[in-house]
């Protein structure tokens, strides 16, 4: 395509205006913001199956996946007529307008002011403090496989089906697998994420040696089962959004019977929209299937009876009631030397091994629990892009 300083796109039914189309989004393979474009629209009726009437955290690729982005949650105040909304509010207190992407000019629009991939809420613009979606994230460490993603997945399937529950897998596009599990919309933010929690201590209980629950990063091992991402205002990208690593891979849902030998690599923009016209989309009747939180609150309810109570929060949060005190454990000097029940996993965590801070006599100077060495704050590592 001619170098152009812009084109205008008609997308159902609206006038699109995509500025710069061949500005270079990923320079590896080359691909453009036109590129991005035209996966959306190839995608469009699948992704929007996770995204209709959602607030969407804009994460702005402004100058390509190389640079930082810029996480912008309320709309430029200049906007198409057309554009659809919803006006949220945060732990803060404050608010923010988002935006809802209900159809496939809302895709190409956002793509043009440099989003890449879509972070939508899990409760819907008619009543967002009920969602209707519980998230599933498996997030590796370090010394953890793949392999060890993939069959920490499988009992989460597991474990969501002796809850009657059915949860929808998909790739992270990245190092992690996420289960997204459409709920009825009775609960509120915080019961919500008590239950993701319940869900991740009895993930943990069935595979000690390669899923954890524990936020702090020195505890961990194997697979995190991120409860947190179910606290209010948390997002992940949907399905189908293209994620900023130098192949373009995307996150793609997946039958499960795919899971266990999935290659996320092979899960990219230039090869998802023909997967998805050779086999259909496995989430596609993904709203038909809302169940009900009742069991898993059970179970929170037996873990907190016998001394398993809340478990930290993110650090935006106000302090919660029943929180246990934010301090990384090997600072706490008060910390119990037992804790927890007879049959729940306690760190040290695979092999015996002891969190660094504690065999080294350190501090364990690093306070976020979120990010690592060498993690990319827009997903994906530096290691991949390394010859990038």
């Amino acid at each position: 395509m001619a170098k152009a300083e812009h084109v205008v796109l008609e997308i159902a039914g609206h006038e699109v205006r995509l500025s710069n189309p061949d500005k270079v989004y990923f320079p590896k393979p080359g691909w453009t913001k036109r590129h991005v474009v035209d996966y959306y629209l190839a995608v469009a009726d699948a992704a929007l199956v996770h995204l209709r009437d959602r607030p969407t955290v804009m994460k702005r690729f402004v100058k390509g996946i190389e640079e930082d982005p810029i996480w912008q949650k309320r709309v430029p105040k200049n906007t198409p007529d057309w554009l659809q909304t919803a006006t949220v509010s945060f732990p803060s207190g404050r608010t923010a307008t988002e935006l809802c992407p209900n159809d496939a000019a809302h895709l190409a629009w956002a793509v043009n002011l440099g989003v890449i991939d879509f972070n939508p809420w899990p409760a819907r613009r008619d009543d967002l403090d009920h969602p209707d979606e519980l998230r599933v994230d498996l997030d590796p460490t370090p010394e953890a496989s793949w392999d060890d993603v993939r069959r920490v997945a499988l009992v989460v399937d597991e474990t969501l089906r002796d809850h009657d529950l059915l949860g929808y897998p998909k790739t992270s596009g990245s190092k992690g697998i996420h289960v997204n599990v459409r709920v009825e919309r009775e609960h509120d933010f915080t019961t919500v994420r008590r239950a993701a929690l319940a869900l991740a201590r009895e993930v943990e209980r069935r595979a000690p040696e390669l899923a954890t629950s524990k936020w702090w990063k020195e505890e961990r091992h194997g697979v995190f089962v991120d409860y947190n991402q179910n606290a209010r205002d948390r997002t992940v990208a949907s399905a189908y959004s293209v994620r900023p690593t130098p192949d373009a891979r995307v996150s793609c849902p997946l039958a499960w019977d795919e899971v266990a030998d999935v290659d996320a690599r092979e899960l990219r923009l230039d090869t998802v929209p023909d997967r998805l016209r050779e086999h259909g989309d496995p989430a596609a009747d993904i709203d038909e299937h809302a169940g009900s939180l009742a069991k898993l609150l059970d179970l929170a309810q037996r873990d907190e009876e016998q001394g398993l109570g809340d478990a930290p929060w993110p650090p935006h949060f106000r302090k919660q009631k029943d929180e246990p005190k934010r301090v990384q454990p090997s600072r706490d000097r008060d910390r119990p030397k037992q804790p927890g029940r007879i049959g729940d996993p306690q760190p040290p965590g695979r092999g015996g091994r002891v969190p660094a801070a504690q065999a080294e006599g350190g501090s364990g100077t690093d306070e976020h629990p979120r990010r690592r060495p060498g993690e990319r704050t827009g997903q994906g590592y530096d290691d991949e892009f390394e010859d990038a």
